[in-house]
């Protein structure tokens, strides 16, 4: 009993820290001290460790040798790669959907629209999260337990990416095109709709500026600078 309250209480942990990730209250780079948040938590220690394993486990956060937990920094490149492979597994997500999902999930995807709709422009770190939630759940109602894990940790990582690299967020886009795919799944037209997940996708991928950062001046003199020491 006492093993399976544990395990409850770091499912919780777990669940508030991606939140707060996705959010972006916690931002790329941020510390997360083991003592700290089980203070804030009212939990211990070792419950922060395992949720922060997980976390690390679905590329969230990131460990440093003596130096603890940091919210995760995804590189240009990496970035780049996470949104390739996501575009592969969702369009596999749309194939496989076509063929199995019920007129019940298509429901469950039209409530989880309202909840978008009702939050566009009010209030953009949870209108990333609850459209990252869309994809998770469209993986889920798939049916395909391995595709739906494989999907989760992808658009978490992606929606962190997000929060590192985006010039916009444009919700009200988002939701529109959420609904057209799930149109495009109701009335199987399994070519519209990996058309429009393609789209989408693409679309969400622009709004990430991945450029890389230009120089600083301390940096491009420093280069400079070495010359001075021949």
């Amino acid at each position: 009993m006492r093993e399976q309250k544990q395990s409850t209480t770091t499912d919780a942990v777990y669940e508030l820290l991606c939140r707060a990730i996705i959010e972006q209250a916690l931002q790329p780079g941020m510390r997360l001290p083991e003592d700290t948040v089980g203070e804030q938590f009212g939990v211990s220690r070792t419950i922060v460790r395992h949720a922060l394993v997980r976390l690390e486990t679905m590329g969230l956060v990131v460990s440093r040798r003596n130096r603890g937990a940091f919210v995760a920094e995804p590189s240009i490149e990496e970035a780049q790669q996470i949104f390739q492979v996501r575009r592969c597994l969702e369009t596999e997500v749309i194939r496989i959907g076509i063929e199995t999902m019920s007129e019940e999930d298509f429901e469950q995807l039209d409530a989880h629209v309202r909840r978008e709709q009702a939050i566009r422009g009010k209030d953009g770190p949870v209108s990333i999260r609850l459209s990252g939630e869309f994809h998770i759940l469209l993986a889920q109602l798939s049916g395909n337990e391995v595709l739906a894990r494989y999907v989760t940790e992808v658009v978490l990582r992606c929606s962190l990416i997000m929060a590192m690299y985006a010039k916009s967020h444009s919700s009200d886009c988002a939701v529109d095109e959420h609904s057209q795919i799930i149109e495009a799944l109701r009335t199987a037209n399994a070519d519209l709709a990996v058309s429009l997940m393609e789209h989408h996708l693409g679309a969400v991928a622009e709004r990430a500026a991945f450029k890389k950062a230009p120089d600083t001046v301390e940096s491009i003199l420093s280069r400079y600078g070495k010359e001075l020491a021949h």
